[in-house]
């Protein structure tokens, strides 16, 4: 079980790390775009519709820019002992490994990406955030 879960728990990283890189990516358009309704809209029959994507939209609900964090995400564990394993085992796992080292960053980098990451650990581990 605990294997399982540590896998989950990789996994998990890897699908925050890539909402929180489509959010920035959508916040630095020049175009005029409502990224919270985005968001949402891409929450009703899209194909990265998830638990995780609600989420997101319920946390821009609370704060559209996410300007109240600070774009810092510990990493508790279970992301590093997943990479561990894959160097172990021999297998690649270039998403996940990014997903932890951009958690590595955090600690200097405030990035928009890593807000959202912050924000949805918040949202369903009640996990500590930073403020801005």
């Amino acid at each position: 079980g605990h294997f399982t879960k540590m896998v989950h728990n990789g996994i998990e990283y890897g699908l925050m790390h890539a909402y929180g890189e489509g959010y920035q990516l959508l916040s630095a358009s020049e175009l005029s775009i409502d990224v919270p309704s985005v968001v949402k809209a891409w929450g009703h029959g899209s194909v990265i519709r998830s638990w995780l994507l609600e989420l997101l939209a319920l946390a821009l609900d609370h704060d559209p820019q996410l300007a109240q964090l600070r774009g810092y995400a510990a990493d508790s564990g279970e992301g590093r002992w997943t990479v561990e394993e894959a160097v172990r085992l021999g297998v690649p796992l270039s998403v996940l490994s990014a997903a932890l080292f951009a958690r590595f960053s955090s600690r200097e980098d405030d990035s928009p990406a890593m807000k959202v990451v912050a924000a949805l650990r918040h949202e369903f581990g009640g996990h500590a955030v930073e403020t801005a």
